[in-house]
């Protein structure tokens, strides 16, 4: 399975608009080669170099295997948003 983001390149930095310094928003997202035995799908988005420890900036669940897209500042129908580090 893979996750990408149009909105930056992999292994560079994530636009300012899509952090705390900016709109705190999700970037969009694009979910390709979901296994066809997935039930659900979880997504954890978390910064392992953080200063103070691995820091969540963002956890869904119950998202659709059919999902094929997350579009800017959107949760997928039907899925759960889980509690971040910055409460919230």
């Amino acid at each position: 399975m893979k996750i990408e983001s149009t909105a930056f390149k992999d292994n560079k930095l994530i636009p300012p608009k899509y952090t705390c310094d900016g709109e705190n928003i999700n970037p969009p997202l694009v979910i390709r080669d979901v296994p066809e035995n997935a039930k659900s799908l979880v997504l954890v988005v978390d910064d392992p170099d953080a200063p103070g420890g691995t820091w969540v900036h963002w956890t869904v669940w119950n998202i659709s295997p059919n999902i094929k897209e997350i579009p800017e500042n959107s949760c997928p129908q039907n899925s759960v948003e889980g509690m971040t580090d910055s409460g919230r």
